[in-house]
């Protein structure tokens, strides 16, 4: 593949042609018609085939786009969870495709109703910055399993991934069929405004509102999955050694840049000690070489690693105590802050305030079960939380209680990683979901069919009316 030809040429697009793109798409699908389950199947094999074959590319251009990623966690992060989920669609595409039949009630019959599921046509999918990869080609598999054609806009902040996106991309499908736009903000708002039968939004609740209103002025239904403030809630007495490690897990990798990383822990203050000394040995554990370790990620941009050290210096200057673990003096990787603690976080602070997105955790003490649940309450409701607890009771009672988009108990991220479960949040963290048989349904019309019988009774309640029409409304309404 040129990638550099293919990108230019692309990013031209996306500036001047974006339109002429989405007619082409629509074109081709009003011309070609839904695709066959074969047809389907095929698009899937080609775009899993196409990943396994770049997948160094892929990760190298990550790691560039990055400053550092380790090339374990964009294949255990992103390249997995597309190639799982390509197989999960293949797995269940026929089941979903069949007409389904319906009910029909007795003064209907023998009339019969089903359900058809058509494309919806041209699916547009804007992509964030975080997982590049992933969250650009699992909408789009998704799409191909419903029979859809699709619009790429990824991040400008990964501008290697993006060019390697729209090279690979390009040597799979025809413009008609896919097609990935580059460009910045600009080109984002155009993207955002076009009139595609479906819209996915990956990224901030702030810009999230902005495409949606812009996709309001063609009543594009759309899907958003945004973030917010994922809590994690750490039940007295649970074994502090095993819930560190999950939660370093999901707080530490990506450096913390990961919509549903865990936004702040809380922890009895009987606990507190024990956690803070579990999660500092767990991170010691899982990058030994510290902020240097090359397992250990760097914050995408300066403006991103700006923002996180002024959230640290605005907690500390209002009180709080600041831990930071494994920074290496003198270490010359940009961009890279060390995990940090955040002891005596108050309302006030900007850290609490806004949804982090990086190696920061803020924990903060409780002193019964119930102040968790409203202190989780209070807030907007968050993309995900995550409970730690042998207490099925307690478990329960957090579930019953609280909203959120989804839930992993006693680990972290994971219910993410499930291809059966969907994924989306509510609220302020999102609306709608994909994933799974949801994705599907997503970007799906559900047709409903009845088809009438040759002999029916139907006739006798219609203008003009007489003596079976009351017999049959006394029969019906009783």
């Amino acid at each position: 593949m040129n990638v550099h030809v293919e990108a230019a040429s692309l990013e031209a697009a996306s500036h001047l042609n974006l339109s002429s793109i989405l007619d082409s798409q629509r074109a081709a699908f009003l011309r070609d018609g839904a695709p066959s389950y074969e047809a389907r199947i095929a698009n899937l094999a080609k775009l899993r085939k196409a990943i396994l074959a770049h997948r160094k590319d892929i990760e190298a251009a990550i790691h560039a786009d990055f400053g550092n990623r380790s090339a374990y966690e964009t294949a255990l992060m992103e390249i997995m969870p597309i190639v799982g989920g390509i197989d999960y669609l293949r797995k269940h595409l026929r089941g979903w495709m069949r007409p389904k039949a319906r009910h029909v009630a007795l003064q209907f019959r023998p009339g019969t109703a089903k359900i058809l599921t058509q494309p919806l046509g041209v699916i547009g999918i804007v992509a964030p910055w975080n997982y590049p990869a992933s969250l650009s080609l699992i909408p789009l598999a998704t799409a191909l399993a419903a029979g859809n054609r699709a619009m790429i806009k990824p991040s400008e902040y990964t501008p290697r991934t993006s060019a390697f996106l729209a090279s690979l991309v390009g040597g799979i499908f025809s413009a008609d069929e896919v097609a990935v736009v580059t460009g910045g903000p600009e080109v984002g708002a155009a993207f955002s405004e076009l009139a595609f039968d479906h819209l996915l939004f990956t990224g901030s609740t702030s810009i999230g509102r902005s495409v949606m209103q812009a996709a309001s002025k063609n009543l594009v239904p759309v899907t958003l999955e945004l973030g917010g403030k994922s809590p994690v809630i750490v039940d007295q007495g649970f074994d502090a050694a095993k819930a560190a490690k999950s939660i370093v897990f999901g707080k530490l990798s990506n450096a913390g840049q990961t919509c549903i990383a865990p936004d702040y822990a809380l922890v009895h203050e009987t606990d507190l000690d024990v956690f803070v000394a579990a999660f500092t040995a767990a991170a010691r554990n899982a990058y030994p070489a510290g902020t240097s370790d090359d397992a250990y990620g760097s914050v995408i941009s300066q403006r991103h690693y700006d923002r996180l050290v002024g959230l640290v210096a605005d907690a500390r200057e209002k009180g709080a105590k600041i831990i930071e673990i494994g920074a290496a003096p003198g270490a010359t990787r940009p961009r890279t802050i060390a995990p940090t603690l955040i002891l005596g976080a108050t309302p006030e602070m900007k850290v609490m305030q806004e949804e982090i997105f990086g190696p920061i955790l803020p924990v903060l003490p409780y002193r019964a079960s119930e102040e968790t649940i409203a202190r989780v309450n209070a807030g907007p409701r968050p993309l995900a939380l995550y409970v730690f607890s042998d207490k099925q009771q307690v478990i329960d009672d957090i579930l019953a209680r609280t909203t959120s988009g989804n839930v992993t108990v006693n680990d972290t991220l994971l219910h993410c990683a499930v291809d059966d479960l969907p994924f989306g949040g509510i609220g302020a963290s999102g609306m709608g979901a994909y994933h799974g048989e949801e994705g599907f349904r997503a970007f799906s019309h559900s047709k409903g069919v009845f088809t009438q019988s040759k002999w029916n009774l139907t006739g006798t309640v219609r203008a003009p009316f007489g003596r079976v029409a009351d017999l049959l409304l006394a029969a019906l309404l009783r």
